[in-house]
């Protein structure tokens, strides 16, 4: 089958690689209809995070079951399903905590000796932990369809971050970054009640998405003049409730410094300088709380679906270009260049 593969910054390749196939009694071949690339996938993409040559890349995809093992048995050949970033086994404590993305099986499409989520099939291991069914008519609606895609990652992130934020009805909140996370971290507030929320932004098309998502507020200032700005929308006190969506030590600074006394920031920027970000002092004597990390988004996924099945919801549009396959390295460019917000991919 065909797949995407790194071999050096800048050089993404569609090429040839084995068939997946089931190797163990839980495992699920699932053939990929749609798939999208990620913010995260730019710092390998960059040279900012080490990857060996050759190395599959991508992690959200959703597909059709093709093959399962003998012990799958909440799945079977046909059904229509999308898949979180991490696999997970199901019956550890910390998935039983809701924490999966801590699973000591578990793993991430595109590590080492993996399928990435950017080819024509993933083998999955821990099928009926890691896979959820989605409704098989979704196939028929291409609109629904990258709704639902958005619950492989980006959408389950945001509202970690909201969650992590303390986001709550009434609450005031300020959002740290444009892109595809930050956008539905937007839209995670206004579900669960935001009567305020700031996007800190500057690219029109992108403010203008939050806007649609429930953005109240945009502030395209950047540093010192955000945080004046913020301040200024919120009577001198800061937001209730940030989320930090960027990962930089600017953008975690900004942060922090729009956040209210007693207020917390929920971050989930993949790191690249942000612990540089933070002054403790400052957090301490102002009662600034933080919390985020990686999202465990197989548990939110259950919660966020319906919404999305009945339209409370649509994170579609996050998606501003389409590619097939081989178009791939070109979508890589175009989100590296800023030209495009995030890529979708029909395999």
């Amino acid at each position: 089958m065909r797949a995407t593969v790194i071999h050096a910054p800048h050089d993404i390749r569609v090429e040839e690689v084995p068939d997946p196939a089931v190797r163990q009694p839980t495992d699920a071949v699932v053939r990929v209809v749609l798939a999208c690339i990620c913010g995260s996938d730019l710092w390998a993409y960059r040279g900012e995070s080490a990857r060996k040559p050759g190395q599959r890349i991508g992690h959200e995809f959703l597909g059709v079951v093709e093959e399962t093992g003998s012990a799958v048995s909440g799945l079977r050949p046909g059904d229509l399903v999308v898949s979180p970033f991490v696999w997970s086994d199901g019956t550890c404590d910390y998935c039983a905590e809701g924490l999966t993305t801590s699973c000591p099986a578990g793993g991430f499409w595109g590590q080492v000796g993996s399928d990435g989520g950017q080819g024509e099939a993933v083998r999955v291991p821990f099928a009926d932990a890691t896979l959820v069914r989605l409704p098989a008519e979704a196939l028929s609606d291409d609109r629904l369809l990258a709704g639902l895609l958005t619950l492989s990652d980006v959408l389950g992130t945001g509202h970690h971050a909201a969650v992590g934020a303390g986001v709550r009805p009434g609450a005031t909140v300020a959002v740290v970054g444009d892109g595809a996370v930050g956008l539905c971290g937007v839209l995670a507030a206004r579900r669960l009640g935001a009567e305020r929320i700031i996007a800190l932004g500057r690219h029109e098309a992108r403010t203008a998405i939050a806007r649609t998502f429930g953005a109240t507020d945009v502030v395209a200032e950047r540093g010192e003049a955000a945080v004046e700005a913020v301040r200024r929308l919120t009577g001198g006190h800061g937001a209730h409730a940030v989320i930090e969506a960027v990962g930089t030590e600017q953008s975690m600074r900004t942060a922090v410094a729009v956040t209210r006394d007693g207020g917390t920031v929920g971050y989930v920027g993949v790191p690249h300088g942000s612990g540089t970000g933070l002054d403790l002092s400052d957090m301490f004597d102002r009662n600034v709380s933080l919390r985020g990390g990686v999202a465990p988004v197989r548990t939110y996924i259950p919660e966020l679906l319906p919404d999305i099945l009945d339209g409370t919801i649509d994170p579609s549009p996050v998606f501003d270009l389409t590619v097939g396959l081989d178009g791939v390295p070109g979508g890589y460019k175009a989100m590296d260049e800023r030209i495009a917000l995030k890529v979708l991919v029909k395999a």
